[in-house]
């Protein structure tokens, strides 16, 4: 997938005002997330693998849903009560990464 396929696949997910520059930080910022759960002890990859694409979206709709009350552990006002799995990506979310393995 593209960036401006994901650029326009989360527009659609999150809806919202957001310029392609905020959309690509988040995706930036998912794709941080998985590679460094995917490869916990190489720093050469950049690349969010191909299998992740849609983890990827849903991580960084995740992300973008949660602006302005991060950290959030809970919250509760005129009947709506909010509360975060985490302080960080849920490990719901991130535990779908496998970690890959190598010899040193």
């Amino acid at each position: 997938m593209t960036l401006d396929e994901k650029l326009t696949a989360l527009r659609a997910m999150v809806g919202g005002p957001d310029t392609d520059e905020v959309l690509s930080t988040y995706l930036t910022l998912a794709g941080g997330k998985i590679i460094a759960k995917a490869f916990p002890y190489r720093t050469d990859v950049t690349e969010v693998p191909e299998r992740y694409d849609y983890l990827h979206l849903e991580v960084a709709a995740y992300m973008l849903n949660k602006r302005g009350a991060e950290q959030q552990v809970s919250h509760s006002e005129n009947g709506i009560a909010r509360s975060w799995e985490s302080g960080d990506v849920p490990s719901s979310l991130i535990n779908q990464v496998t970690p890959v393995v190598g010899v040193l």
